[in-house]
């Protein structure tokens, strides 16, 4: 139970230091916004109480020092300059390596920086660390009742009746109440009161059960947000937070309270008061309400009583409630794929008994498999949609990348992204990462151009990279852009030629100059620095996006700055396809790539060339004989099909046997054995139990330009 609490705690955390991070980025253009500020300082604060409650002491108190850094800053006392962004930046790495060692502790390469970041931010803290002292922050919760008080009452206040009401097992979670009480009151001034009227005699005692609830009025200038922070790891069924509103509360009668509280209904009230006694008396003696229910009513009415007093000239304050629901939950991402496997299974077996029906042709049979049919691939939109994540998830990651090349380079870069929203295939994500790395890292060294040399040439003097994504069908187009000095086809030409990539009598199109650049081991940096010059780069982007189904392409003008763009299908687990056949075998072609079917009507002999050209539409469209392309014996029929597909900026038909008809198409990958044909992505079941192949478009297309050129 504590290791899967822990890495509740750690999961938590991690995406705690990933907005932290973004928080800081726009804090350092930004250095006066309240909200960014407030934002860090909770990320701290959450983080240090969490890592202490679940026994993480060298994180609790490494955070501590820049949770009262930016606590100072919150108040106004000291400001945020480039040098404690940069600090805190390093202190987030800290942090983050704290947190990816087995048991939280700091590893011996980082402890000496720890103490170093120690230092500073207990140097830019000052003596007003000492101003707040822990004997002021921890309530005694050993009474019945406990009071934090203070001399002055802060304006502006937010008040909240919390109940907490822990299930009998709390304890076994590691959790402990004093801490989280003792950070309740860190918050401001509490009213705690402890309700322990079901804690049985003491022979009757199990020591690790949670016999006691609490009470408790919360006076504090937090949100409502930061006070449920506070109960992050505990079960949201054993937390109630209202906001109560101080403006009439000092007033309020017990059985207005206890009606707020819903201890009580207002015909109990009505019963009651018939009597002629004391209502919390009577309401006890009749057994409607607890004695400790009682006293919980009138600690909360003496709360509100002395910061009446203390604040005479109060104007009306009420709090607004924020509605806070539960809209996402925490998917372990294997369970995610397991399930996608699962509907991968449904829908062979779909087509198995929709074949089975067909040829059955048992009525009650065929609609008994249209209906199954369609809950299925219901079934399959909804799971594919659970692994779809906005790609902003991603875009997020690089302001940091770019922040530390722009340091290291002496370049003033600014990183802007649009379409953080679109929705990528979670895995797909994941594989965008390093090929995006790279781009930006190429943008950065070779595109962006120094300040003085931007000023020189009239333009701003902080380059900018541009992220962008956006939908286009089965595909989702990401492109990375820079305005700098573009793509220098003659160094990239001379490059290749020093190289031996190219004669210099070649004449090459723009297109082809531009691609030599993801040759393997291909710089056309003059000298070897920590950013580039080695020769890694782009031959990665375009090996892991073509291994994606993908394509890169470049657009580039010299002094305009240069763009990549990809193209990447949407999912990589189910497909709509269309099954045709050449021979006795069936291949799938992915329906997001079919333009049209055509009858084949070559107007001259091809001599058994595997490539050739025929007219479509009035113009010479090439094509590809797969029966030829893949060695398949015997007579083609006299009728024959081409699909006519395309790959991205061009079109090519594929000369088939026969065209099937639409297959919902269940991507299963192939062998190492067969990791090297050209030509083929994948596989998938059909219905009878065969394998059909799954067409690569894209490569089949390299292989007619290369062979019609």
């Amino acid at each position: 139970m504590l290791e899967k609490l822990n890495s509740v705690f750690l999961e938590e955390a991690s995406d705690l230091l990933a907005s932290l991070e973004d928080n800081l980025l726009s804090l350092e253009s930004d250095p006066g916004n309240a909200d960014l500020i407030s934002a860090v300082f909770r990320v701290m604060h959450t983080i240090k109480g969490s890592a202490g409650m679940f026994g993480f002491d060298d994180i609790s108190k490494f955070t501590h020092e820049i949770e009262t850094a930016y606590d100072l800053v919150r108040s106004g006392k000291i400001k945020v300059t480039p040098g404690l962004i940069e600090l805190t930046l390093k202190a987030r790495d800290v942090i983050n390596s704290m947190l990816e060692s087995t048991d939280g502790t700091i590893p011996d390469n980082v402890r000496e920086m720890t103490e170093s970041l120690k230092k500073e931010f207990r140097a830019i803290s000052g003596s007003n660390e000492g101003s707040k002292t822990d004997s002021s922050r921890n309530p005694s919760v050993n009474g019945s009742k406990a009071e934090k008080k203070d001399t002055t009452l802060p304006e502006n206040e937010n008040h909240f009746r919390i109940k907490f009401t822990p299930s009998p097992d709390f304890f076994h979670s590691g959790t402990r109440v004093v801490l989280l009480i003792g950070e309740l009151a860190e918050m401001g001034r509490i009213t705690v009161t402890s309700f322990t009227d079901p804690i049985p005699a003491l022979s009757d005692i199990d020591p690790e059960k949670c016999y006691m609830s609490w009470s408790i009025i919360l006076s504090t200038k937090h949100s409502l947000e930061e006070v449920q922070d506070v109960f992050i790891f505990v079960d949201s069924s054993a937390v109630s937070i209202e906001p109560v509103n101080f403006a009439t509360s000092d007033s309020k009668k017990i059985g207005e309270i206890l009606l707020e509280q819903k201890s009580i209904s207002s015909e109990d009230i009505d019963k009651i008061i018939k009597q002629q006694k004391k209502l919390g008396e009577l309401l006890v003696e009749n057994k409607v309400v607890r004695p400790q229910e009682v006293n919980a009513a009138l600690a909360e009415q003496q709360h509100f009583k002395k910061l009446a007093e203390e604040q005479k000239a109060a104007d009306d304050y009420k709090t607004q409630p924020h509605s806070i629901s539960q809209q996402s939950i925490r998917v372990n991402s294997e369970k995610l794929d397991q399930l996608i496997d699962l509907v991968g299974e449904l829908v062979t077996f779909s087509a198995r008994l929709n074949q089975s029906a067909q040829e059955s042709k048992l009525s009650s049979l065929i609609t008994l498999s249209e209906q199954s049919e369609r809950l299925i691939l219901s079934l399959r939109d909804t799971s594919m949609d659970m692994r779809m994540l906005p790609i902003g998830t991603m875009f997020s990651r690089f302001r940091r990348v770019v922040h530390d090349l722009a340091s290291d380079l002496n370049k003033k870069i600014e990183l802007v992204t649009e379409g953080a929203e679109t929705e990528l295939d979670k895995t797909v994500i994941e594989k965008l990462n390093d090929p995006l790395i790279h781009l930006i890292r190429n943008s950065a060294d070779h595109g962006i151009e120094s300040p003085e040399e931007r000023k020189a040439a009239g333009k701003d003097v902080t380059g900018v990279i541009k992220l962008s994504a956006s939908h286009a069908g089965a595909f989702v187009v990401v492109s990375v852009s820079d305005d700098g000095v573009g793509i220098e086809k003659k160094k990239v030409f001379d490059k290749a030629v020093s190289r031996g990539l190219v004669q210099p009598t070649d004449i090459l199109s723009d297109s082809e100059i531009y691609n030599l650049i993801f040759q393997p081991g291909f710089s056309t940096s003059e000298k070897v620095t920590s950013v580039s010059g080695r020769g890694v780069g782009l031959d990665v982007v375009k090996k892991d996006i073509t291994s994606l189904g993908g394509t890169v392409s470049i657009e580039t003008g010299e002094g305009k700055g240069s763009t990549f763009i990809l193209k990447i299908p949407l999912t990589l687990a189910i497909i709509e396809g269309m099954l045709v056949k050449v021979g006795d075998n069936v291949y799938v072609v992915p329906l997001t790539n079919i333009e049209e079917c055509l009858e084949f009507n070559p107007e001259k002999d091809d001599e058994g060339k595997i490539c050739s050209h025929i007219s479509a539409r009035g113009q010479m469209l090439p094509y590809v004989d797969l029966r030829k392309w893949f060695e398949i014996e015997g007579d083609a029929p006299s009728y024959r099909q081409v699909v006519v597909v395309n790959d991205q900026d061009s079109k090519l038909g594929l000369v088939v046997d026969k065209v099937i008809g639409n297959h919902q198409t269940v991507i299963k990958p192939l062998g190492a054995l067969y990791k090297n044909v050209q030509g083929l992505s994948g596989a998938t079941l059909l219905g009878d139990g065969s394998v059909a192949l799954i067409l690569d478009v894209f490569k089949l297309s390299d292989v007619v330009k290369k062979e019609t050129t």
